[in-house]
């Protein structure tokens, strides 16, 4: 039997990059997977690639009645939801004296406000199963990164939720962790290098040569991880917060 065979995965962000590496991952070992992304369009095509198990929803995880149906309509289609993946991510990277509010707000709206209001409502149904996994989706940046003060408060936050709602929902047989990776390339990370006006190129041979294993970061290295976190081999892992950095330090 596939390790989540007969199981329902959430996955926030799915439309692309990590996202959708971790839709095809959980659909690959036999789950039942929501689709859910701010772009409806690029929903449809991931669920569309990974075929009848797949349900697409739209959804913008900063506003509570946009969650709600979101929750609503996976729990109408398959009755239950055994795994949240909150993925889903912006960046508005600028300098402190440049940030302006909106920039900071909507970065802490959409990973730490979308983590809260994603994790509330799907752990009615888990609370209720006495089962579940959650992950959180942080970063090294947590640590501080430049230009990041948004992002690296909202993944620190998410952190906090992670270890919290470990305490809070651990009584409930209800494990919650958060993956924190390191540079992944993705459309995400690329577009860094548009706004530094650096080639692309120049940009990614850089980044790879300060990781210690000498290579990039992909989305199935950290979708595996995801999985390992969501599957039975974890079962005694909560409140833990894994970096997947290629052995980069910070």
């Amino acid at each position: 039997m596939k390790r989540f065979q007969d199981q329902v995965a959430l996955v926030t962000g799915g439309g692309q990059g990590i996202g959708a590496a971790t839709v095809r991952r959980f659909a690959q070992e036999g789950a039942q997977v929501v689709v859910a992304d701010l772009n409806g369009e690029r929903a449809q095509a991931v669920a569309a690639e990974v075929g009848s198990e797949a349900f697409a929803i739209t959804c913008d995880v900063g506003e509570e009645s946009g969650v709600e149906a979101m929750v609503a309509g996976a729990l109408e289609r398959f009755g239950a939801i055994d795994i949240l993946v909150s993925n889903a991510g912006v960046t508005r990277d600028n300098l402190l004296h440049k940030m302006s509010l909106a920039e900071w707000d909507q970065v802490l709206q959409v990973h730490t406000r979308g983590a809260f209001l994603c994790s509330r409502a799907v752990a009615r149904n888990m609370v209720s199963r006495q089962h579940g996994k959650m992950v959180f989706l942080s970063s090294t940046s947590a640590l501080g990164n430049r230009g990041q003060a948004n992002y690296a408060t909202a993944k620190a936050g998410l952190q906090g939720l992670t270890r919290t709602l470990a305490l809070e929902l651990g009584k409930f047989q209800i494990n919650v962790n958060s993956v924190a990776p390191g540079f992944v390339d993705t459309a995400m990370t690329r577009a860094v290098a548009e706004r530094l006006h650096v080639p692309l190129e120049e940009f990614l041979r850089d980044a790879a040569s300060r990781i210690p294993l000498g290579r990039l970061g992909q989305p199935e290295d950290i979708a595996s991880v995801i999985a390992f976190l969501c599957s039975e081999d974890a079962a005694y892992v909560s409140g833990q917060v894994l970096y997947v950095n290629g052995g980069r330090p910070s």
